[in-house]
């Protein structure tokens, strides 16, 4: 899963007994309600939604059916909210020790694991209902697929074994690509497809860019990500590498889609502004520069813009050709 959020999800203290024994009130609606929703991880799902309807507009050639569209939407919410949530209950262990995430609902002890497992659960079957249902059961299989693969591939068998976790981990948040796609069309075809492979080639250094800053926390807690396992200089080369990949297949979409001009030239304007942030990197780490001096949080901030701002170009040129 792929799209990474740095800050921690915003919750509510609660109150602790008290050794004397005094009765502890219990928290409000509004405290249960936002803590329910931080196990989704909103922001993340903000991300995953910019990869669907864009690809929508492609799908259509033009403006989609409102109706669609909106039920793809809440079918997305559901799954990706369903994943994450599964997510916050198999790695509350290392959570509740890492300071990215200890503030987030279970490691905070605003929600049980039991609850959280359930709702994760119903929201699952909500999400291939609502898709299978409103949108069709192409959509609703690929959503599922999705959540199995973030919750049993990369949550369960690749985060803590291997240094590739978020390399394979990060099919899951391509997914998106493919069920826009197809919540339009109902089959699949070649131009989700190379989106579907600019979103995984865009995980890498998004990720661990992130990961460089907080190297500490995945070491503390034994998971194996490059910059955990490999030097400054090497993690910034696989960054650097992933990310020329990464603007070439962007750059693909162009003959695949038979786009016009907006999207191909936004791909090579923000594609050219990526890698140079890439090498900046990469040449601050030549430079014998570690921890925050590497500063790798401005190659994550300009990921999130870059994906943002690549797939809205995307969406226009349709409307434009």
């Amino acid at each position: 899963m792929t799209a990474v959020d740095p800050r921690p999800a915003a919750t509510t203290s609660y109150p602790t007994p008290q050794p004397d024994g005094t009765a502890v009130l219990s928290p409000s609606v509004r405290d249960v309600v936002k803590a329910y929703v931080g196990l989704t991880k909103p922001r993340i799902i903000e991300l995953l939604l910019i990869t669907t309807v864009p690809v929508m507009f492609l799908a259509a050639g033009g403006v989609p059916g409102l109706q669609v569209v909106a039920a793809t939407l809440v079918g997305g919410i559901l799954a990706a909210g369903s994943a994450n949530t599964i997510n916050c209950v198999l790695d509350r262990d290392i959570d509740e020790q890492m300071r990215r995430t200890r503030r987030r609902p279970l490691p905070r002890h605003a929600v049980s694991p039991r609850s959280a497992t359930i709702f994760g659960i119903v929201l699952g079957i909500l999400a291939t209902l609502e898709l299978g249902l409103l949108v069709n059961w192409l959509s609703a299989v690929l959503a599922l697929a999705a959540n199995a693969f973030y919750v049993f591939g990369y949550t369960m068998v690749l985060k803590r074994r291997t240094v590739q976790n978020i390399v394979w981990g990060g099919i899951a948040g391509c997914f998106p690509t493919l069920i826009g796609w197809t919540a339009v069309t109902n089959e699949l075809a070649w131009t989700p497809v190379v989106l579907f492979g600019v979103v995984f080639f865009w995980t890498p250094p998004h990720t661990w860019s992130l990961a460089m800053r907080y190297r500490e926390d995945y070491a503390s807690v034994d998971v194996p990500m490059l910059p955990v396992v490999a030097t400054p200089v090497a993690t910034a080369r696989q960054i650097m590498a992933y990310s020329v990949v990464m603007v070439i297949t962007s750059i693909a979409l162009w003959p695949v889609a038979g786009t016009g001009f907006v999207y191909p030239l936004a791909a090579i304007v923000l594609g050219f502004l990526f890698l140079r942030e890439a090498r900046a990197l990469l040449l601050r780490a030549h430079t014998g520069a570690d921890g925050a001096a590497l500063r790798p949080m401005r190659l994550f901030h300009f990921s999130n813009i870059y994906l943002a701002l690549l797939f809205i170009a995307a969406a226009i040129d349709p409307l434009l050709h």
